[in-house]
């Protein structure tokens, strides 16, 4: 089960995404996260390789903030039965493994947006971590 407590803040250029993003949906994110002050949702990152699960709007975001480091819950992705992967309905693949994901975030490229859906066993605790603790 996870908790605030399993919560850290991790240098944003250890991320690696391996998803574009909707540029619509990063730009109210932007709105409602610069509203709010700080960020509500913890990214969650592989963290044996920094590859970004969930959480690439947010991952955007905290770019364009220039911010140096995200709350993150970090997991042990590939042997995390916890975990499971799949692809969204309309997506371009049929299929798609933890390998793909961790191979596409080591690459150059991007799947496209909404290519991989994660489905956690546990709820991601809600957190609010100040935007001055992330510059």
């Amino acid at each position: 089960m996870w908790s605030d407590d399993c919560v850290t803040l991790v240098p944003l250029e250890w991320l690696k995404p391996h998803e574009e993003i909707k540029e619509k949906a990063r730009d109210k994110l932007l709105q409602m996260t610069e509203k709010w002050g700080g960020f509500t949702k913890p990214l969650i990152v592989d963290k044996n390789t920094g590859s970004l699960l969930d959480g690439h709007h947010r991952f955007s975001v905290a770019k364009i903030m220039n911010l140096t480091s995200v709350p993150a819950i970090c997991v042990d992705y590939l042997i995390d039965e916890n975990i499971i992967v799949e692809t969204w309905p309309n997506s371009n693949l049929h299929s798609i493994s933890k390998n793909d994901v961790l191979e596409m975030c080591l690459s150059s490229s991007l799947y496209p947006a909404k290519t991989s859906r994660h489905i956690f066993s546990y709820d991601v605790p809600p957190i609010f971590i100040l935007l001055e603790d992330l510059k």
